[in-house]
């Protein structure tokens, strides 16, 4: 039986159980009516940073990024293309002013989200998100259930087809499946991002999320504030449309890019010819990827390349993308092909499109040998594709007619060039190129050999 002295201890202890329960039970009714978002984030910290099962994991949650154990903001600048932003915990966006609220100690960040961050007159024209911390976020007025946000700039060169995908798209893909390897549960917020680029990528921005994207900064953005479980800023980037295995947690490379790309315009299989013998197709697909007059690196010969490609044996398919050309038709005739042939430009950006193993050759005009490497040659071999360049000569560009023929202009392009990038203005927009035949049929000869090869094996 209790003592009278036992008692009296007794209901002391409850007394003080009580005075302090009922308070904290209070709070979390209040806080789970005012901002749900708030509650499920500190049941899973509580959770996640104290359930024994995960102790040490780097992923925690649905494979979530390692996550700092206090709410607020951290940021990595220590990468020459980009800055890198996370907000630890519950992010309310004010997109008005461009604002992501933290709760956490005061401070502001300001960041840029666009991977070209040593040009300075490229990052002037990209909108400067700010990240603030504080005792206090804004009220939230729409709720996205505490899933994280993605946020990346969609300005800068966007509207150039290999820019689109070289710090657009690919960036994407390396950030998701770094971050969110295995939940992929994500909202995609957005800067300065047009209707008709939400148009044009909407089956593929659906492949990397299931929710409407979130705008900011593009004239029509709503008043409403946004609320998100957390979010990272910028795009981790690899180099020019790279995808880097080293730096991938499940060693992920182009390829797995392109399969995505597979997945979303191809409807998961093949959309060209599955055997080249039931099909009556005796000769490899040579796929001529026009460009127009009037902007630089036309080939003015165009006619007879093609007439030189069906002699030696391709069936040619000539491909000219316009405004209105969709990425599911262009990925029809790209997954169809055994070859792709065009002059150094955005338009090669459709290499991405290629089946792995299939050969693709790049005109090179005078002056672009190394963009046509950087962007076009190393991602074709790191896709698998069977890479051959043809260098033009400068008997073979348009220049020759103009400058004489010991100018550093056509003997010595880099050095004319130097470091003054404006000067390349000549060979990208004032060079066409007349291909010389018969230098060009042995490069031809050898692109038939890979692709009648390629052509047999996988139809």
């Amino acid at each position: 039986m209790m003592t009278m002295k036992q008692k009296d201890h007794s209901d002391h202890r409850y007394k003080i159980i009580g005075y302090w329960v009922l308070p904290i039970f209070m709070f979390l009714f209040v806080l789970l009516i005012i901002n749900p978002s708030s509650f499920t984030h500190l049941w899973s910290s509580y959770y996640w940073n104290w359930s024994p099962s995960f102790a040490g994991s780097q992923w925690g949650p649905q494979a979530q990024p390692a996550v700092n154990p206090s709410p607020g903001i951290t940021c990595d600048r220590s990468h020459k293309s980009y800055d890198f932003c996370t907000i630890n915990g519950p992010t309310v966006l004010d997109p008005a002013t461009s604002t992501f609220h933290a709760t956490g100690p005061s401070a502001v960040h300001r960041i840029k989200p666009y991977p070209r961050k040593a040009e300075a007159h490229t990052m002037n024209g990209i909108r400067e998100l700010t990240l603030q911390s504080g005792p206090t976020s804004p009220q939230c007025q729409i709720q996205h259930g505490g899933l994280p946000a993605v946020v990346f700039s969609a300005g800068g060169y966007t509207g150039n087809f290999f820019h689109d995908f070289s710090e657009g798209f690919i960036p994407l893909f390396v950030t998701v499946n770094t971050l969110f390897p295995t939940d992929r549960d994500i909202i995609l917020v957005v800067s300065e991002a047009g209707d008709w680029w939400i148009r044009k990528y909407a089956d593929l921005l659906r492949s990397f999320t299931k929710h409407p994207i979130v705008v900011i900064g593009n004239g029509t953005a709503a008043a409403e504030t946004h609320c998100f479980g957390s979010a990272t800023v910028g795009l981790i980037y690899h180099g020019m449309a790279t995808v880097n295995p080293n730096l991938m947690p499940g060693g992920q490379n182009l390829t797995q890019f392109r399969l995505l790309l597979q997945e979303t315009y191809g409807g998961g299989g093949r959309t060209g010819i599955q055997n080249w013998a039931e099909s009556g197709r005796r000769r490899p697909r040579l796929v001529l990827v026009a460009r127009p007059m009037g902007i630089g690196r036309g080939l003015l010969n165009e006619q007879e390349v093609r007439a030189a490609a069906e002699k030696v044996g391709f069936e040619v398919v000539r491909f000219l993308p316009r405004g209105n050309t969709t990425l599911r038709e262009a990925f029809a005739v790209m997954d169809s092909a055994d070859a792709m042939v065009g002059v150094h430009g955005a338009a090669m950006t459709h290499l991405l499109f290629l089946r792995p193993g299939a050969a693709f050759l790049q005109v090179v005009p005078l002056g672009t040998e190394w963009a046509a490497e950087v962007c076009y040659g190393g991602p074709a071999k790191a896709m698998g594709l069977e890479y051959v360049e043809y260098r033009i000569t400068a008997a073979e560009s348009s220049l020759a007619a103009r400058f004489d023929p010991e100018s550093l202009v056509l003997k010595d392009p880099p050095a004319y060039r130097g470091k003054d990038w404006s000067k390349m203005w000549v060979y990208l927009r004032e060079q066409n190129v007349r291909i010389d035949l018969v230098r060009f049929r042995e490069y031809l000869e050898t692109v038939y050999e890979k692709a009648e090869k390629f052509m047999r094996k996988n139809g």
